[in-house]
């Protein structure tokens, strides 16, 4: 039996384990400040893995970090955790960090028992499948086929389990303020059998508007702060396009009609039909590629409102911006995604190259601690943060047989 047979053996035998586990963590409820649980679970699950686990404390003042994200609330981070779980080696080798996160966006419209996971013929249905409890499972599965195996290698394997994914990237945060030291580091996000080198960036942004309350048969007297907002999406729509025109030229992200566009998630305004509304707030989202940095954009997107030709808006308008992330970019020729693209060639699965027209946590290990980091993981983009969220097991196990193999042959086997 060759390497290839006994590696993908391990881990169909192991799927039926890893099936239970994924069904399990998808029961907790962990959309961003409620993964308590969640992470109590995951603690004992890979304590079990023959890897030492670390509570990973927070604390509150992670809220002054001018990274920190706050499109949640009220949120507190004293008694709080991420997981460190480290795979020690023999010294020697190199160290993979693998980042996954257990917190979930909220059930959408016609979800149905969101938090109670369902099977069919071997697909798992239900929040959190894809994006990322089935990333979580994929590092689950790696680890404990590394186990089965007997795999000795002489680098470290480390997986950061991280919260906050999903309002801002806070439990990443958390871990790098810590200090990290690695080799290379792979961010797990379903990926529809993509190897991402490149990811946008993105702000998350919000827009009061001060109007003039006053009577609709007071037109002449009171200013619509509603109507203020309607210019706003206008004048940033425009912004938008003229950041897209200027951003071609990323052969990763050119084949992507739109790879980085502007969402209006949010608009609240008014107390009666007829009152003029004096105040209104417009949340959303634009992404950024990298020939702009988020420090740019946010400045670029103020100008824009101030110089708008609507003097009003333009004086009763404040920008602010609840999640800042940069792009990541990383040479496609570089030896971390070109070792995977050989891990994947050797197993017989499909991998291509490609750009992310999302952003998440890779920025965070790639620019701010210098670590070469892509971003890869089973499951479809496509279906992420939907009603119809899922994930087959057997793309699960695909992904764990090319982790398997890269993290042998690039940590090192040691004799």
């Amino acid at each position: 039996m060759t390497d290839k047979d006994r590696i993908r053996e391990t881990v169909q035998n192991l799927l039926p384990e890893t099936e239970s586990f994924l069904c399990d963590i998808m029961r907790f409820p962990s959309t961003p400040g409620r993964e308590q649980e969640e992470m109590e679970f995951l603690c004992g699950a890979f304590g079990a893995l023959g890897a030492d686990v670390e509570k990973a404390e927070m604390a509150d003042d992670l809220l002054d970090d001018p990274d920190y994200c706050d499109p949640v609330p009220g949120l507190h981070y004293d008694g709080r955790f991420n997981l460190s779980v480290v795979r020690r080696g023999t010294g020697g080798g190199r160290t993979v960090v693998l980042n996954a996160h257990a917190d979930v966006v909220p059930p959408s419209e016609g979800m149905d028992d969101a938090w109670n996971p369902r099977v069919e013929n071997g697909v798992v249905f239900g929040r959190g499948a894809c994006d990322a409890k089935g990333q979580v499972a994929t590092v689950f599965l790696a680890l404990r086929a590394l186990q089965n195996l007997g795999a000795t290698l002489r680098g470290d394997v480390v997986a950061h389990l991280v919260v906050e994914e999903e309002n801002g990237g806070n439990g990443t945060l958390a871990m790098v303020r810590r200090g990290v030291e690695a080799d290379a580091c792979i961010v797990l996000e379903p990926t529809g059998g993509k190897l991402m080198t490149s990811v946008r960036g993105a702000v998350w942004f919000r827009v009061a508007l001060r109007g003039t309350a006053g009577h609709t048969a007071q037109a002449s007297r009171s200013s619509s702060a509603l109507l203020m907002a309607r210019d706003a999406i206008a004048v940033l729509e425009k912004y938008h396009d003229d950041l897209l025109a200027a951003s071609r030229g990323f052969p990763l992200f050119d084949p992507i009609p739109n790879p980085m566009p502007i969402n209006f998630g949010r608009l609240e305004a008014g107390s009666w039909p007829a009152t003029v509304p004096s105040r209104a707030v417009l949340e959303g989202v634009l992404g950024l590629l990298p020939n702009k940095t988020k420090e740019q954009v946010c400045e670029e997107m103020n100008r824009a409102l101030k110089e708008a030709n609507n003097e009003f808006l333009a004086k009763n308008f404040e920008l602010s911006f609840m999640y800042r992330h940069d792009s990541s970019v990383l040479d496609p020729e570089h030896e971390l995604p070109q070792g995977l693209l050989k891990a994947a060639d050797e197993i017989g699965a499909s991998l291509g190259l490609g750009g992310m027209p999302a952003s998440c946590d890779a920025w965070f290990y790639n620019n701010q601690l210098g670590i070469p980091t892509v971003v890869c993981g089973p499951g479809a983009l496509g279906v992420a943060h939907s009603k119809d969220e899922q994930i087959d097991m057997q793309d699960i196990a695909k992904a764990a047989e090319v982790l398997v193999t890269f993290l042998i042959e690039y940590c090192g086997a040691s004799e």
